[in-house]
């Protein structure tokens, strides 16, 4: 290992020790082959820990750079111990480093004469002293020995594998094969001895080897090489954006809250059910992603009528820019005060224009309203991407008395603002012999225990958020996580807002309609200054299957609000009154046909039941503190709809 600066022999103890000689690094020393030669180096490497502490990965042969940038006894602990670390560069540069020089050694003069004393002691005589004594402009020898030091290159690295926020950095001999394509971007997978770096600083480094494993990436071609993209732009590469601080951060912070969420259930008693994505019945009545297969490419089902729709598509949007033109040209003619009747032969003509737009627009309404036989479809009847599990996971708390799920729902609903996906995901749960009060309870609960989680759990990224996001995020959990959430009727809350004359509200507050995202942040930020839990809504407001309250106008429902991201728990009493349910499902208009299982609950062994729903996504972006939701879930979805700029919606 002589080309990266080490020498290896043999202690007396038969180990294998790493000398460091010149120290191309900058700092001489000797290292222990992992504390314990190459039989330990072996035991690590099938999984556990050196003597250090330093855990291998089991299934991977390597360290995890969160075990070492972690260490809970300090890095001089580390110091010597050999390992192997992969990760992706996230910075490259080359430097010079001098190796240390030796100390003075001062030769031993005789016969130095007065004089040459005192031209050594000042140097601003010698001039004066060439002139009046021959001989005097010599000076002693200040050391023997040359004492210029060596200068050597060292590409210097910083790597990431994900599994904390800090990097590794890792000191690259350029001599190494392949070292000129060590860019950011590229994979590498290393082995070296941990030291300290410059003393004072106490920052653990590495010192490389060997390079075990490269992945090249071109530095020209790799969007997040040369420069810092906006959040904006890196979604354009949902799969290369994990590599990037933020989102990495974002992901761990999304596990810990995932693991949190099974953590506070599972030690509560609920079980994990899972639910079908594929459904039926869609409690809410949104719009809806249909699964149907008798549109695929290789079904002759409707393809006339497809293929008419499609034609009075394109002769429609031919005829709609024609008209286009036709009216700017009467503009033109209009301006230049052409002749009468020219004008009027082209007005004539924009109207026959326009006519026959109205003839394809009812043409292509009758071909795409055609009546679809579902029969012949795959599940022979129309089903959806569920848009909820909630019906479904009642079934089960009828049985197992307490349950929740974790898992995507889908709805087609053009975004109205920053917080929307047509995919997001819902962590629903279910409580038997439960009332609305319990259910309440349960949401609050368990909303202060992942603030409390993450906030422990996530030192570092938490730190990150608080100096590069949001500086407020961690006091507001911390917030929501000590103090009791103020609980205030729908009712109440109307006649609160109507009070704060002072403030003026964008959209009118009345009772029977939503409040808007506007009156939730002001109940929350303004007047009461903590999270608000807003209960019994306008049976309008909320699903058939919510609870009538005895007054006949409300049901027994609740809102969680946060900050900054609003509504983040919807939940309600469920109705276990047959006769009430019928009664709700008429006015509704919805079909016993289409809910009959649902009904047969009630008809055999039914409870009283609450449940609740939690908008996970919503919940990452309380902890994170962004604002879009796009940027807290993997793969937001294909590009499609405009999604709205923030401060739209």
């Amino acid at each position: 290992m002589k080309n990266f600066g080490f020498n290896c022999e043999l202690d007396r103890k038969g180990l294998l020790v790493v000398r460091s000689a010149a120290s191309v690094f900058g700092r001489g020393g000797e290292y222990g082959a992992g504390r314990g030669g190459c039989g330990r180096r072996r035991e690590c490497l099938e999984g556990g820990a050196s003597e250090a502490g330093v855990v291998w990965c089991k299934y991977s042969k390597r360290v995890a750079l969160s075990t070492i940038l972690r260490h809970s006894d300090g890095w001089r602990a580390l110091e010597g111990e050999r390992v192997v670390v992969g990760g992706w560069i996230r910075m490259s540069r080359d430097s010079f480093t001098r190796n240390p020089q030796p100390p003075l050694a001062y030769a031993v003069e005789t016969g130095v004469t007065c004089t040459e004393v005192i031209v050594n002691r000042f140097p601003f005589l010698r001039p004066l002293a060439r002139l009046l004594v021959p001989g005097a402009a010599g000076h002693r020898k200040r050391h023997s020995g040359d004492r210029r030091a060596s200068i050597h290159a060292v590409t210097r690295l910083k790597i990431n594998d994900g599994s904390c926020i800090r990097n590794l950095q890792v000191l690259v001999d350029p001599g190494l094969p392949d070292a000129g394509q060590l860019t950011v971007g590229a994979s590498i997978l290393v082995e070296g001895v941990l030291k300290l770096s410059t003393p004072g600083k106490g920052v653990i480094e590495l010192v490389a080897e060997k390079v075990l494993y490269l992945g090249v990436s071109d530095p020209d071609k790799y969007p997040f090489g040369r420069q810092r993209l906006s959040p904006e732009s890196s979604r354009r590469y949902p799969h290369f954006r994990a590599r990037t601080t933020t989102v990495a951060l974002i992901t761990r912070i999304r596990n810990s809250l995932s693991s949190g969420t099974s953590t506070f259930f599972q030690k509560n008693g609920f079980f994990n059910v899972q639910m079908p994505v594929i459904t039926s019945s869609c409690p809410n009545s949104l719009e809806r992603f249909q699964a149907t297969t008798l549109f695929n490419d290789g079904s002759n089902m409707c393809r006339d009528m497809l293929r008419a729709g499609e034609e009075s598509a394109v002769n429609l949007g031919v005829v709609r820019s024609a008209i286009d033109d036709k009216r700017r040209r009467i503009e033109e003619l209009k301006r230049s005060n052409s002749n009468v009747e020219v004008l009027n032969f082209a007005l004539q003509d924009l109207e026959r224009a326009n006519e026959l737009a109205r003839q394809l627009e009812t043409q292509q309404k009758s071909a795409s309203g055609g009546r679809v036989d579902f029969s012949k479809d795959f599940f022979s009847q129309p089903a959806y991407l569920s848009t909820s599990a909630a019906l479904h996971l009642e079934s089960y708390a009828c049985a197992l008395c307490n349950v929740y799920t974790f898992g995507p729902v889908f709805q087609a609903k053009a975004p109205k603002s920053t917080t929307f996906l047509a995919e997001m995901w819902m962590v629903e749960v279910e409580l038997a012999f439960s009332e609305l009060e319990n259910a309440m309870d349960c949401a609050e609960d368990y909303l202060k225990f992942l603030c409390q989680s993450v906030l422990e759990s996530c030192l570092d990224e938490m730190n990150f958020v608080t100096k590069q996001i949001d500086k407020g995020c961690a006091d507001q959990l911390q917030l929501a996580a000590s103090t009791p959430f103020q609980r205030i009727t729908y009712t109440d809350a109307v006649e609160a807002l109507k009070k704060q004359e002072e403030t003026r509200f964008e959209t009118e507050i009345k009772w029977g309609a939503d409040l808007s995202r506007e009156q939730e942040s002001y109940l929350v930020e303004e007047m009461y200054k903590c999270p608000v839990i807003l209960y019994n809504h306008p049976k309008e407001l909320r699903p058939f299957y919510a609870r009538l309250r005895d007054d006949g106008r409300t049901v027994s429902s609740f809102d969680v609000i946060m900050p900054k991201v609003g509504v983040l728990v919807r939940g309600c009493q469920k109705e276990e009154r047959l006769d009430v349910l019928n009664k709700r499902m008429e006015a509704m208009g919805l079909t016993r046909e289409q809910y009959g299982w649902y009904l047969e609950l009630r008809q055999h062994g039914t409870v009283r039941h609450s449940g609740f729903g939690v908008a996970f996504d919503g919940m990452a972006m309380l902890v994170t503190g962004v604002e879009d939701a796009s940027d807290v879930i993997p793969f937001p979805g294909p590009p499609g709809r405009r999604r709205p700029r923030k401060g739209e919606g």
